[in-house]
């Protein structure tokens, strides 16, 4: 008879009870030698890096599993814990590391696929994610949660046609799965197949009967279908089956509105207002329904039937205020903003909108005093000032727009909106060195921060200083905007101050194709012509800048004269 060595006797046990979900409490009931404590083996480490992670102590649990490994190399159960414990600690690189090591040793190990898909997905890396969970599937055509979440993927990223192979897959092998059902439902409520998605609906409802989220996917299909006898009979099943529902609620409450039921409408939206005071969860379903997707007449006469029942709510006059804006009908807008009072958690958000609709009617000077009233009220608040400061910057008081961006700084000193607007102001000023400064200050902030990297960029080239670092900033700000036409001018503009002129020409083109109408780009253009001896297109685009610029014209107008003499 062969004999184990003696790590077998308690690791293999152990492992069976580790996979089979075992608790503590199975476990204590191993058998011990009295009086023996053998070396630590991978069976030791494992525990302990185990109890170290029910203690919350990540670092010292992965120190430990890798230690159980080294005892283990053979292992892949133990290199799939050390990836979970990767990512419990938000390491998700080295998990991945991990995963790919045991798929390299295992490319069919079904649970490290499904664990890898799942990082790669949280990674947004969806490709990598699909085509783990695709593996997945040829091994192990009965997993259901595996279906769902690649049919998810498929769904999310609106390709319809995959994700309904998948869930016709799984609905031949889970012919009952409420999940399939549902989600096919919704594929072919995307793909516009009526008939196909209301099938689907009814088959998820018949099998959920307590679920409601394929009974307001049937309504939504109702209502595109413009079936209001349909919806209206669904709506009422919901609140029979669910009376406090509050899209149930809101949804009849249109109905009624909108079918001459105004006294059936009124009541129940004065309930919804009175109750919107308690219950935050009926202010989040008025901008989910109906003015995060637009419907600003619908929540026009939701909103203002539930005013009916809370008149003073700044909650609901703030919704009035989005929902008039979205009308354009900015005068009721205002009305309603002001409405808001300075307790509310929208009272910021209210008085920006009222400055900057009263800016936008051309009354800058009353928009810069509602500023100040609410400041006088909230002397630190950073956003007040903030917004003073751009105000005060369109009216060219360049002096007042610092003094209150410095204030939004000094209140907020980590935010680098407040430092950008404050070097364009710098700029227009004409301090090139403060500008210099602020627009740093933003990149050590916010790395990523493209119009940051690209007007600090186009300042060093404008001034043909520090080129060198004027194209590296401004090629890091193209990695975030590849196609955005700003910061291709200023990469041309670069390269014309280098005297490369024929690169600068290949990234000017792009600019003013990208933006055609800015004089800045056009005027660009035009001086790149003109260094390559192109006369012609030189004149061109000098007119069309002229054509399109506003203000000072005389430099321009001049270059057009010179270039017209000399063609004569």
């Amino acid at each position: 008879m062969k004999i184990l060595p003696w790590r077998h006797f308690i690791w293999v046990p152990a492992m069976a009870l580790i996979i089979g979900c075992a608790g503590d409490s199975a476990l204590k009931k191993l058998p011990r030698l009295p009086g023996f404590e053998p070396a630590p083996n991978q069976y030791y480490y494992f525990m302990q890096a185990q109890g170290a992670r029910r203690q919350g102590q990540l670092d010292k649990a992965i120190i430990l599993m890798r230690k159980a490994i080294e005892s283990d190399e053979e292992s892949l159960y133990l290199r799939r814990e050390l990836a979970t414990l990767y990512l419990q600690n938000k390491e998700d690189g080295r998990a991945i590391e991990v995963l790919e090591e045991v798929l390299a040793r295992d490319p069919e190990d079904v649970k490290s696929l499904i664990i890898y898909g799942g990082i790669q997905q949280v990674r947004k890396e969806n490709e990598a994610a699909q085509k783990a969970y695709e593996k997945v599937l040829q091994l192990d055509q009965k997993n259901d949660r595996v279906y769902s979440l690649l049919a998810g993927l498929y769904l999310a990223q609106n390709d319809f046609d995959n994700a309904e192979r998948v869930l016709k897959e799984m609905l031949t092998h889970f012919p009952d799965s409420y999940a399939g059902h549902f989600m096919l439902g919704r594929v072919y409520l995307a793909k516009g197949d009526a008939p196909l998605a209301e099938k689907y609906f009814k088959a998820a409802i018949d099998l959920a009967p307590d679920r409601l989220d394929p009974k307001f996917e049937l309504l939504d299909l109702y209502q595109q279908q413009e079936n209001t006898a349909a919806a209206r009979q669904l709506v009422e099943d919901i609140l029979l089956q669910d009376p406090d529902n509050v899209h149930a609620s809101l949804e009849l409450a249109l109905y009624y509105a909108k079918n001459g039921q105004a006294g059936e409408s009124a009541e129940l939206l004065e309930r919804l207002g009175r109750r919107s005071t308690d219950d935050f969860e009926v202010i989040v379903n008025v901008v989910r329904l109906y003015l995060d997707p637009k419907r600003y007449e619908d929540a026009r006469i939701i909103i203002t039937g539930m005013l009916a029942g809370e008149p003073d709510s700044s909650e609901l006059n703030h919704l009035a205020g989005i929902a008039y804006y979205g009308l354009e009908d900015n005068e009721a807008a205002v009305r309603h903003f002001k409405k808001v009072q300075p307790e509310s958690r929208f009272y910021d958000d209210a008085v920006v909108h009222v400055s900057f609709l009263l800016h936008e009617a051309g009354k800058t000077d009353e928009a810069i005093n509602y500023l100040l009233s609410a400041l006088e009220k909230d002397p630190d608040n950073a956003e007040f000032c903030y917004y003073l400061g751009t105000m005060y910057e369109e009216s060219e008081s360049y002096d007042q727009a610092l003094t209150y961006l410095q204030k939004a700084i000094a209140s907020d000193p980590e935010n680098p909106k407040y430092y950008f607007r404050l070097g364009v102001v710098q700029d227009k000023g004409g301090d090139k060195t403060g500008s210099i400064a602020s627009m740093r200050k933003v990149i050590e902030l916010d790395p990523q921060h493209a119009n940051a990297l690209n007007y600090l960029g186009y300042t060093y080239a404008d001034l043909g200083q520090n080129l060198d670092e004027a194209e590296r900033l401004i090629k890091e700000a193209m990695k975030y905007k590849p196609d955005d036409g700003y910061i291709t001018d200023s990469l041309g503009w670069v390269y014309y101050k280098r005297g490369q002129y024929e690169q600068a020409l290949t990234y000017l083109k792009k600019a003013v194709a990208l933006v055609p109408d800015d004089p800045v780009m056009l005027e660009h253009l035009g001086d790149i012509y003109l260094k390559l001896k192109d006369l012609d297109n030189a004149l061109k685009y000098y007119r069309m800048a002229l054509a399109k610029k506003d203000g000072d014209k005389q430099a321009l107008e001049q270059k057009i004269q010179q270039l017209t003499n000399s063609a004569n």
